[in-house]
């Protein structure tokens, strides 16, 4: 039978696995730059709309879990970059970082936090910490076969 540890690993491994899927560092290796804030025909998204978006949505939901003075976004204005923006290096490069850091972060929570996973956060509506950790795990996972479709669709995915 295993352990609260173990299973606190399996969750914390879930946020950066690649195991039935492409992880996010690979679904983004050796993009060209010019394509970064491309659309393909008729997709609502381009690579770094859904790069940024994972990145805030996954700091939101690591600020959910451990501020307990959160204080929600505004929806959809603080998810999404203004798709009118084609992204620079520098803004390329933060937001990546930050995913890398957050995702640590998150890992660290699941692994190691005191806070029984499974108790509702208390500042939420119903949410429990593990809910909330595989919330992270599913929307980046979505969102990485988004940026896959996207370099299909632009010629630009050589797995």
């Amino acid at each position: 039978m295993a352990s609260e540890n173990d299973w606190r690993r399996i969750v914390a491994s879930a946020l950066d696995w690649e195991q039935a899927h492409a992880d996010f560092q690979k679904s983004i290796a050796g993009l060209d730059p010019a394509l970064r804030g491309k659309r393909p025909y008729d997709f609502p998204h381009s690579v770094w709309e859904l790069v940024d978006h994972i990145r805030a949505t996954q700091h939101d939901l690591l600020e959910f879990c451990m501020n307990p003075k959160y204080k929600e976004p505004k929806w959809p204005d603080d998810y999404w970059p203004d798709p009118a923006v084609a992204p620079n290096e520098a803004a390329w490069n933060e937001s990546l970082g930050a995913i890398k850091r957050d995702t640590a972060a998150f890992a660290e929570f699941a692994a190691n936090d005191p806070r029984d996973l499974t108790a509702r956060i208390p500042h939420g509506t119903g949410q429990t910490y593990l809910r909330t950790i595989l919330v992270a795990v599913d929307h980046t996972s979505y969102h990485v076969g988004q940026i896959i479709a996207v370099r299909r669709l632009l010629g630009a995915w050589n797995p």
